[in-house]
């Protein structure tokens, strides 16, 4: 599938944004006082906007996009608009009366934290439903996209904090095993993807041609000789070494070097503050991470230009 820049800021940013919206929700420690507060939720719903709104860069008419509020029984994209709305909404309202009064009500709270993770849950399904696409559809796929949006959020939240504890552990700790947990099961989602193949998954040319029964299929020229849509959006190719050295960057980056500086912070070597550089380094390997996670990915209609991976 072809690495659309514009998805991979989407899923990314809005992920981290929601996964703090979700850890100020659920009543992380804040330094006091109205601008401060206005701050620390001005950066986590403005990453959570700023993702929703660089998907629509990717539709063909962006002026269109509030009309797929309507398909929510049907469309796990429409369920997406309507949670993210939904969550944005509680939270203005959450952060509207913190700010003004100083209050955090843990109701409310909890609310707004459980509709985030349904948000970042929905955004994963309209990848995970696709049967079309063998390495999307696995039930690891919502786990990961939770995964990191929890890790990613709580770095960020964790970094402003106005305590280094956390249910008696240090945050840096919490933090360090969060963004282990995420990143072992990406690791287990990789493994999974690299032996769900179109061939594994019963596609081949035969299947998708119908043609099966009269013998084995074979690609005599293909169907055109430029590209189309399908072919630009659907048949992308990467080499493997390309991608095993991008695995590498995306692991150095979103896993050893973020863990590394919790663990340091964790172990009071560095202030906690520090884990503001772990998830910027976290959110940078995120993006080499969903690069490949669309790149890599194989399109049943692939099959059609002799592409049978």
């Amino acid at each position: 599938m072809h690495p659309a820049v514009s998805v991979i800021f989407f899923t990314v940013t809005s992920g981290a944004g929601f996964g703090m919206i979700a850890m100020l929700g659920l009543g992380m420690a804040m330094p006091s006082g109205p601008v401060a507060a206005f701050l620390i939720c001005l950066l986590a719903g403005g990453l959570a906007v700023a993702g929703l709104l660089s998907s629509t860069f990717h539709l063909g008419h962006p002026e269109r996009a509030w009309r797929a509020f309507s398909q929510w029984r049907s469309s796990w994209l429409s369920r997406e608009g309507v949670l993210a709305v939904a969550t944005l909404l509680a939270f203005a309202v959450y952060a509207l009366v913190w700010m003004t009064t100083g209050e955090r009500i843990a109701p409310l709270g909890i609310l707004v934290a459980v509709l985030s993770g349904l948000t970042v849950f929905a955004t994963a399904m309209i990848y995970c439903q696709l049967k079309t696409v063998p390495q999307w559809h696995q039930q690891l796929t919502p786990v990961v996209y939770l995964g990191f949006a929890l890790a990613s959020g709580f770095l960020l939240a964790g970094s402003f904090a106005s305590t280094t504890m956390l249910w008696g552990v240090r945050l840096g700790l919490v933090g360090g095993m969060l963004v282990i947990a995420a990143w072992l099961a990406k690791l287990a989602w990789w493994s999974g993807a690299s032996r769900a193949t179109l061939a594994a998954q019963g596609m081949t040319r035969e299947s998708a041609t119908g043609l099966g029964a009269i013998g084995k299929v074979r690609l005599l020229e293909r169907p055109h000789s430029g590209e189309n849509y399908l072919t630009r959006e659907m048949v992308h190719k990467i080499g493997r070494k390309h991608a095993a050295k991008l695995r590498v960057i995306a692991l150095l980056a979103g896993f050893v070097v973020p863990v590394a500086i919790c663990l340091a912070a964790g172990a009071g070597f560095l202030p906690h503050g520090a884990m503001i550089v772990a998830a910027i380094c976290m959110i940078a390997g995120l993006f080499v991470e969903r690069w490949l996670f669309f790149a890599e990915a194989t399109h049943s209609v692939s099959l059609y230009y002799d592409e049978s991976r």
